[in-house]
């Protein structure tokens, strides 16, 4: 990771919600084309020259790829979307297995928020990069690290859990997911919930089958935080290009089209979960596919 990289980049609003984005990581992490699988791979070497080294790692050829939470200061509410990978959480990724690095909270505290002032996390999904700081590790037991928080999590995707058999997401699960409902913090909803007027839920099926998109409006600006709808930029040129997490490739390749094409046409600033810092931007036109301007 360049140490020129700044993990807590400077606020912007929507409206009048201030966002705040807090970063855990940002890094080369997987080969893009054993993320990417069904990427061709001649167009996709074609591509290279274009992405690196903000988006490819020239050296490794792996994604560069942001792990991040967003920070929402509504009228109303404190809210957190999405927790990163947190620390002594065992996982299949090495460089997120029993991490011990707790700056994400440090930076948290860098920019006023305490653990005590979270309202709400919500949880585009529940793999265990986007739940990892819903616990930490306290006296041998994980605890809801907001202790007066409510966290919101789809139903539908509390319901896959049931029928999960790759045994990591289950860890990820019962480490970061099963302790906040054991405390009485889970608010499971819907997934077209609605907070209020300027935080809603939008299914957006495929990565996962209950993945949410959480769409923020205020003053007649609208924003969309995409979570796992989108990884890379790459796919924005080639949305047909599924990831490898993704549990339900041709849905996902789907969904993530149509949100594109949303955004377009509406305009919506997008907040993605992965893309390399700014993170932030707005979807172009391209031909029959997408671009991505990024918000400066």
């Amino acid at each position: 990771m360049s140490n020129t990289v700044n993990l807590i980049p400077p606020p912007f609003k929507v409206g009048n919600i201030e966002v705040q984005q807090v970063v855990e990581m940002q890094s080369p992490l997987f080969a893009a084309n054993e993320f990417l699988p069904t990427a061709d791979k001649e167009t996709l070497e074609s591509l290279r020259p274009q992405f690196e080294p903000w988006a490819i790692c020239p050296a490794t050829g792996k994604l560069v790829l942001a792990i991040q939470t967003y920070i929402l200061r509504t009228t109303r509410h404190t809210i957190l979307v999405d927790t990163c990978v947190g620390c002594d959480k065992v996982s299949g990724i090495a460089p997120w297995h029993m991490r011990n690095d707790r700056r994400w909270l440090q930076r948290l505290a860098s920019v006023g928020v305490s653990v005590d002032s979270v309202d709400y996390v919500f949880c585009t999904h529940l793999h265990g990069d986007h739940i990892g700081w819903n616990t930490q590790l306290i006296d041998g037991r994980y605890v809801p690290t907001f202790p007066k928080a409510r966290y919101v999590f789809s139903k539908k995707e509390i319901e896959w859990q049931a029928d999960i058999t790759d045994e990591n997401r289950k860890t990820a699960y019962q480490q970061s997911v099963v302790p906040v409902i054991e405390a009485g913090q889970a608010q499971i909803v819907e997934s077209d919930f609605a907070l209020d007027d300027e935080v809603w839920l939008v299914p957006t099926p495929g990565h996962t089958p209950g993945h949410v998109a959480v769409h923020v409006k205020s003053a007649g600006v609208e924003a969309v935080l995409v979570g796992d709808v989108i990884h890379s930029p790459i796919q924005c040129a080639h949305p047909q290009w599924v990831a490898m997490p993704d549990s339900d490739p041709a849905m996902a390749a789907k969904t993530r089209r149509s949100v594109l094409e949303n955004c377009l046409a509406e305009n919506h600033l997008v907040l993605t979960s992965h893309f390399p810092l700014p993170s932030v931007g707005r979807v172009t036109a391209a031909g029959s596919d997408f671009g991505f301007t990024f918000q400066t």
